[in-house]
């Protein structure tokens, strides 16, 4: 049984045990309240009787004695004087005994101990006029005082003493009376007292309880599950948990210890992804320096020949021309245009696979002065076609790299002026305003030319190098300009599509995000010093 019992109690919650001692707390103080309220109504009761019936019972008492000895004395006093005014004391103090005697059976009804002793002065009262009084009054003769004998007078005198035998008997049960309900009074007073000692040591009994209970099921528990958090979180990660307390904190010490085993599987995991990591990084680094050397070669090695190939063809040309057909001279221009081409190619390609890789840097970049230099290097090209440019002002500053950014709005220019319509002025529009939705926090810019347009099929395959969506004889190029400007793009953390919804020409819309409140207070720092 007490194995079961502490079992129940271990499986208590901390609302629980709480939901126990309150339960109790509330039997007790349930119980106190009712015993308080049957002894406050018992003293109330005792009260009431003691103040609205012993006491004026008393009094009433004394007023019956008083008129029972008022007509003793009025007897005697018309026996001597034998004048009819000694007699209204005696007629007065019947009516005075009547009205005290019902006020007592009215005060005392209920206690017929104390009704009887009533009843038996009334009845010696009744037998005292009758057989002495009243004959005494009748041999007197008004205005002829009689002369009352000793032993008359002892007769009197006697059958009186017995009404103040009965009197004193009277006044003592109600002494008695009044003395047993001051007792009860008392007696329920220090009952009442106890009941309320009883209520005020419960509580505060039940707030020590609740206080070593808080501190035992719910403060230590929790210090001991804090202090192991704090182990952990110092890098203890070994650090056992062992659930302590009531249910619940058992529970939550349990899901914490599931956590920090969690934890321990996933460090373990990220350790080997880690070491996988490291060892992919260290064949980056190698793939890195491979292409590093790749670069070297085109830009030097393969350049070379291709510059001897094209020049000797050229001097084989001018040597040999008048004597080679207009096969062997369209050869030999074949030779020097492939040569040239791929050399084009290979410039392309290098400057395609440096975008963000070479000397790249991180400045706030403004990009009005970025797009006046782009628009300088193809302002030849502008002048020729009449091309005409409209521009926000002023445009935003962003960080970049300067260099790349020149590059991005120089290869959208001279993309717009190349692909014109024929017998059509280029005209470009560049607007920017705050990105919103998901682009919140970066600026939108928009592009749009009222060239020749881009089919919805060949909207992403611009962006592919080299993938051209026209003949070499129609325009000049390599098919790399796009997608050196969506690198660029992508570089600097925006992104770049092309607008199908516009048919007037193309239209690129592209992102750049926007200088943070970090990035920008070193600047005003120093405008301000």
């Amino acid at each position: 049984m007490k194995e079961v019992a502490g079992t129940r109690l271990s499986g208590l919650t901390v609302r629980g045990w709480l939901s126990v001692v309150l339960v109790v707390v509330g039997v007790v103080v349930l119980g106190g309240a009712v015993i308080a309220a049957v002894l406050l109504n018992r003293t109330d009761e005792t009260s009431r009787q003691l103040i609205d019936n012993i006491q004026p019972a008393r009094v009433a008492a004394y007023r019956l004695q008083a008129a029972l000895r008022d007509q003793e004395t009025a007897v005697r006093g018309y026996v001597i004087a034998a004048d009819g005014q000694f007699l209204t004391p005696y007629y007065d103090g019947q009516k005075a005994e009547q009205t005290a005697a019902q006020a007592i059976r009215g005060q005392l009804a209920g206690r017929p101990e104390l009704i009887g002793d009533l009843d038996a002065i009334e009845q010696a009262a009744a037998t005292w006029r009758s057989g002495y009084a009243e004959p005494l009054i009748a041999s007197v003769t008004p205005g002829s005082p009689s002369v009352v004998t000793k032993a008359d007078a002892e007769a009197g005198k006697s059958k009186f003493d017995s009404l103040r035998a009965l009197f004193d008997t009277q006044n003592t049960h109600l002494a008695t009376a009044r003395n047993d309900a001051v007792t009860q009074l008392d007696t329920a007073r220090a009952w009442r007292d106890r009941a309320l000692g009883v209520v005020i040591a419960t509580f505060i009994i039940t707030g020590l309880v609740i206080t070593i209970l808080v501190r035992n099921a719910v403060t230590r528990p929790l210090d001991a599950l804090a202090a192991a958090c704090r182990r952990i979180t110092n890098g203890s990660f070994g650090q056992h948990i062992v659930p302590e307390g009531p249910k619940d904190i058992r529970a939550i010490a349990a899901d914490v210890e599931d956590m920090r085993q969690r934890i321990v599987d996933e460090l373990d995991a990220s350790s080997a992804a880690r070491a996988m990591l490291d060892e992919q990084a260290g064949e980056l680094r190698r793939s890195n320096a491979e292409l590093e050397q790749f670069a070297y070669v085109a830009s030097h090695d393969l350049q070379e020949p291709l510059r001897k190939v094209a020049s000797f063809c050229q001097l084989l040309e001018k040597r040999y021309g008048d004597q080679l057909d207009e096969r062997g001279q369209q050869y030999i221009d074949f030779a020097v245009d492939g040569a040239k081409r791929m050399q084009i190619l290979i410039n392309d390609l290098l400057t395609f696979s440096r975008v963000g890789r070479l000397n790249a840097t991180q400045v706030k970049v403004n990009l009005d002065t970025v797009l006046d230099e782009a628009i300088a290097n193809v302002s030849t090209s502008i002048e020729e076609t009449g091309a005409e440019i409209t521009r926000p002002q002023p445009l935003p500053r962003v960080m970049g790299d300067p260099t790349l950014l020149i590059m991005l709005w120089q290869n959208l220019v001279s993309n717009a002026v190349k692909f014109r319509r024929e017998n059509q002025a280029p005209r470009i529009a560049i607007t920017c305003e705050p990105a919103t939705g998901e682009q919140e926090g970066q600026w939108m810019f928009t592009f749009s030319d009222n060239g020749i347009g881009i089919a919805d099929e060949f909207v992403d395959k611009v962006f592919v190098i080299f993938q051209r969506l026209h003949g070499k004889d129609a325009y000049a190029g390599t098919g790399i300009g796009l997608a050196l400007v969506k690198k660029i793009v992508e570089h600097h953390g925006g992104s770049i599509w092309i607008d199908t919804s516009y048919e007037d020409g193309t239209r690129f819309r592209f992102t750049l995000p926007a200088i943070t409140a970090s990035e920008l207070q070193p600047q005003l720092e120093g405008t301000a010093s």
